[in-house]
Order: C-alpha cells, then structure tokens, then sequence
C-alpha cells in the first residue's frame, strides 16, 4: 500500500500552506543559512584578529545572531511578496 502524501485530507484535496506558513518557511531558511554565513565570516574574521576563548565566541556568536537575523528577514519579505 502506497504511503500517504504530506497534507492528505479526507476530501481527496491537498491543504496548501497559507501565507504565514510560507513566511515563516522563508525566515528559517534563511536565518539558518544566515547562521552558517556568521559562522565562517565571524569565525575568520575573529581569528584573523587574534581572538582566543570568550572572546572568539562572543564575537562569532554576535556575527552568527546578526547575519542570521538579517537573512532571515530578507527571506521572509522575499515569501511575503510571492504569497
């Protein structure tokens, strides 16, 4: 027996996600890739300057927050305008 497509209703139609769904789609996607950004440019950035223990973390986690953040919200005005 096949299994059951994602979103199946008893009426035998697909329930679509709304808009909000898609908005908050858009802000995950985008704040994770924004973390991984974060991640690598705060990381080298940090490294480059010489920053060890706290210090390295503090400032890579305040990059990873920022870009993570603002990818985030481009991302969920980018699904916003495609709803």
């Amino acid at each position: 027996m096949p299994a059951v497509p994602a979103g199946y209703s008893s009426g035998g139609q697909m329930n679509k996600p709304t808009c909000f769904d898609r908005v908050k789609i858009g802000f995950t996607m985008g704040f994770t890739v924004g973390m991984v950004t974060g991640i690598v440019f705060g990381g080298v950035t940090a490294l480059r300057h010489g920053l060890r223990g706290r210090e390295l973390l503090s400032t890579v986690g305040k990059s990873v927050v920022s870009a993570g953040g603002t990818f985030g919200t481009f991302m969920a005005i980018g699904s916003a305008i495609r709803c």
